[in-house]
C-alpha cells in the first residue's frame, strides 16, 4: 500500500502556520532539547556568544577616546551618562537579536522584503557609510595600539592591523563558534587590562557613586555626554546581532523560542553589561589620573598613554594599550563582517571577506600614509556614525513592532513605549551632537 504524504498537525502553543512540523519531526528531540539534556551549564555556555561578538563595538577605541577624554575634564561626573548609555545598547541589541530568532532573517533582509525598493537602497547606502567609519576608527585605534607597544611606524602598524584582522575573520571558515570565542577571548583581554587598571591605579569609590547620579554642568559637558553616547550605540552591530542569532539554534515552534529567547536575554545581559564595566573603569580610571588642573586638557590616546608611563608606570602604560590593540583588532573584524551582513542583507549580493577587508583598509592606511592625527580622526568618526544610530534603529523598533511578523513574539508596551522613547531621544542628543560639531566650533 502506498503510503500518502504525512499531514502536518496544528501549530503548538500558539505558533504560525509556518512554524508547525509535520508528525515524525514533531516526536523527534529537538536540538534545543539535545542541547539542554546535555546539563543547564552546558546549555547557557553554548548559547552565549552573539551578543559578545556585539559588545565589543561597545568597547571599541572610539569609547577609548571619549571615556579618556571625559573623564579628565569632567572627572567621575559622567559615569551615569555611561551606564545609561549601556542599558539603553541592551535594549538596542536585544531587539535585533530577537528579531533574528523569531523571524530566521536578519534585520537587513527583513528591510529589503518589507520595505520600498528605494528606501532600501538608501539604507544600504548609509549603512556602507557607516560600516566604513567604524572600521576607520577602529582599524586606526589597532594601528595606535601597535605603534605605543612596539613603537612601530603608523603606516606599517596598520598593515599588520589589517594581517591580524585577516586571521580573526579566518576564524569563521572554522564554524561560527571558533569566531565567537577569538572575539570574546579578546573581550576578555580588554576587560582583564582595564581590571588591572582600576586594580592598580584605585579609583575613588565616593567619587564613583557620585558620579552615578545624573547631572549637567555645561555646554561643553553635554558635548561629551552626547559623544559617549555616540561611541557607545554603534549602528553597525544594530544590523549584525540578528545575522548572528538567525538560525543558531533551530526551533520547532514558538515555545522552544520563548527558551531561545530566554537564553539570548542572559547573553546580551551578560555580555552588554561586561561592556559597561569596561566603560565605566575606563572613565574613571582617566577621572582619578587626569582630573586636575595640569592634566584635563588631556584629548588624545597618545597623550593618556604617556601620562600613564609618567605617573603610573610602564605596566600601566603597557596594559592600555594591550587593550586598545585588542580593541580596535577584534572590532575591526567584527566591523567588517557586519558590512558583509548589510551588502547581503539590503542588496543581495556578497563578495569575499577578504575583498572586503581589503578594500576597507583604504581609507584607514590612507589617513595613517598622509600623517592625520589618528584620535582626531577617531573624534570625527564618531561624528559620522552619530547620523546613522536613528536610522537603524528605527526601523528595527517597526518590524519588532508587528505581529505579522513577529507573531506573539512582538513587542509589548512597555518595550515598544521603551523602544521608541530610546529612538527619539538618540535622535535628539545626535542631532545636537552635529550642532555643536558644526556650529558651535
Amino acid at each position: 500500500m502506498t503510503k500518502g504524504p504525512r499531514q502536518p498537525l496544528p501549530a503548538l502553543d500558539g505558533a504560525s502556520g509556518s512554524e508547525t512540523l509535520p508528525l515524525y519531526e514533531q516526536l523527534e528531540e529537538s536540538a534545543l532539547e539535545r542541547l539542554l539534556s546535555r546539563g543547564r551549564l552546558r546549555a547557557v555556555l553554548f548559547m552565549l556568544g552573539p551578543a559578545f561578538v556585539a559588545s565589543v563595538a561597545y568597547v571599541d577605541p572610539g569609547n577609548f577616546a571619549t571615556n579618556v577624554q571625559g573623564g579628565s575634564q569632567f572627572g567621575y561626573s559622567l559615569l551615569w551618562v555611561v551606564l545609561l548609555a549601556n542599558l539603553v545598547a541592551m535594549v538596542i541589541q536585544y531587539l535585533s537579536a530577537k528579531l533574528g530568532i523569531v523571524t530566521d532573517r536578519d534585520y537587513p533582509e527583513l528591510v529589503r522584503e518589507r520595505f520600498p525598493r528605494a528606501f532600501t537602497r538608501a539604507m544600504w547606502v548609509q549603512a556602507e557609510v557607516m560600516a566604513m567609519s567604524t572600521d576607520l576608527a577602529e582599524f586606526v585605534g589597532a594601528a595606535i595600539g601597535l605603534n605605543l607597544i612596539f613603537g612601530v611606524p603608523l603606516f606599517i602598524a596598520g598593515l599588520l592591523t589589517g594581517v591580524i584582522a585577516f586571521g580573526i575573520l579566518g576564524m569563521q571558515a572554522l564554524g561560527f563558534r571558533n569566531f565567537e570565542l577569538a572575539i570574546t577571548g579578546l573581550l576578555g583581554i580588554i576587560f582583564l587590562g582595564f581590571l588591572y587598571e582600576t586594580v592598580r591605579i584605585g579609583p575613588s569609590v565616593s567619587g564613583s557613586l557620585h558620579g552615578l547620579v545624573p547631572s549637567i554642568h555645561g555646554t561643553s559637558y553635554m558635548y561629551i555626554a552626547v559623544g559617549i553616547v555616540g561611541a557607545t550605540v554603534m549602528p553597525h552591530v544594530i544590523y549584525l546581532h540578528s545575522a548572528l542569532t538567525k538560525g543558531r539554534m533551530p526551533t520547532r515552534d514558538a515555545s522552544e523560542k520563548r527558551r531561545v529567547l530566554r537564553f539570548e536575554r542572559l547573553d546580551v545581559y551578560i555580555a552588554l553589561g561586561l561592556a559597561g564595566v569596561i566603560n565605566m573603569a575606563m572613565l574613571a580610571v582617566a577621572a582619578k589620573l587626569f582630573h586636575t588642573p595640569a592634566l584635563s586638557g588631556i584629548s588624545t590616546i597618545e597623550q593618556a598613554h604617556a601620562e600613564f608611563t609618567r605617573l603610573i608606570g610602564g605596566g600601566a602604560a603597557l596594559a592600555f594599550s594591550v587593550a586598545l590593540l585588542a580593541s580596535g583588532a577584534s572590532s575591526s573584524s567584527v566591523g567588517t563582517y557586519a558590512g558583509q551582513v548589510v551588502m547581503a542583507g539590503f542588496i543581495d549580493f556578497r563578495i569575499p571577506l577578504v575583498l572586503r577587508r581589503t578594500i576597507t583598509m583604504i581609507p584607514a592606511l590612507t589617513v595613517l600614509a598622509i600623517g592625520l592625527s589618528p584620535s582626531h580622526v577617531l573624534v570625527l568618526s564618531q561624528v559620522v556614525l552619530s547620523f546613522g544610530i536613528p536610522i537603524a534603529l528605527i526601523p528595527l523598533v517597526i518590524l519588532t513592532s508587528r505581529r505579522e511578523i513577529m507573531g506573539e513574539h512582538v513587542n509589548g508596551r512597555v518595550l515598544k513605549l521603551s523602544a521608541w522613547l530610546i529612538a527619539a531621544a538618540i535622535s535628539l542628543m545626535n542631532i545636537f551632537l552635529i550642532y555643536q560639531q558644526f556650529f558651535m566650533g
